[in-house]
């Protein structure tokens, strides 16, 4: 019978990503019970501290592609604004190009004014969410923790 070369690349590594299958972080608190504090209050704290990280790198991604499908879009814009540039001056008469250039160079000028305020916008509306949920998240951990040095959790969600 034929053994087949181990390959690493047909191992299928999410199986292992999930480590909550392995162990419970709030079974795991239980064993260390210090008086006064609420070790699965902390855990469950935790887990929701990861839950706003992932929320908050997901927007953070989110703004990232919306910038860059933006910037794509601004690129395709510039392009066609180029080639009914360079036709304008083509048909223009030879003593009118100095003041179409000066024209286009204006309106150029202006758009890209324009362009660069909305991706600022763009970004700083998608960082806003993101440091509005850390904020959120870090006020409730706070709030968390300090119940749980006092072993008296309000459960929350």
């Amino acid at each position: 019978m034929a053994q087949t070369a181990f390959n690493i690349f047909d191992t299928d590594f999410t199986k292992y990503a999930d480590l909550s299958k392995y162990m419970d972080a709030g079974k795991m608190a239980e064993m260390f019970k210090i008086p006064g504090f609420d070790a699965k209050a902390m855990a469950d704290s935790q887990r929701k501290t990861v839950e706003a990280m992932t929320a908050f790198n997901r927007l953070a991604y989110e703004g990232g592609q919306a910038i860059a499908q933006r910037q794509t879009e601004i690129v395709r814009e510039a392009v066609d604004e180029a080639l009914k540039a360079i036709k304008a001056l083509a048909e223009a008469a030879p003593e009118q190009r100095l003041a179409k250039q000066a024209e286009l160079a204006k309106e150029g000028y202006e758009q890209l004014l324009s362009n660069m305020r909305e991706l600022n916008e763009i970004a700083t509306k998608a960082n806003q969410e993101a440091l509005d949920l850390v904020n959120s998240r870090v006020s409730a951990a706070l709030e968390e923790y300090k119940s749980a040095m006092n072993g008296s959790v309000a459960k929350k969600k």
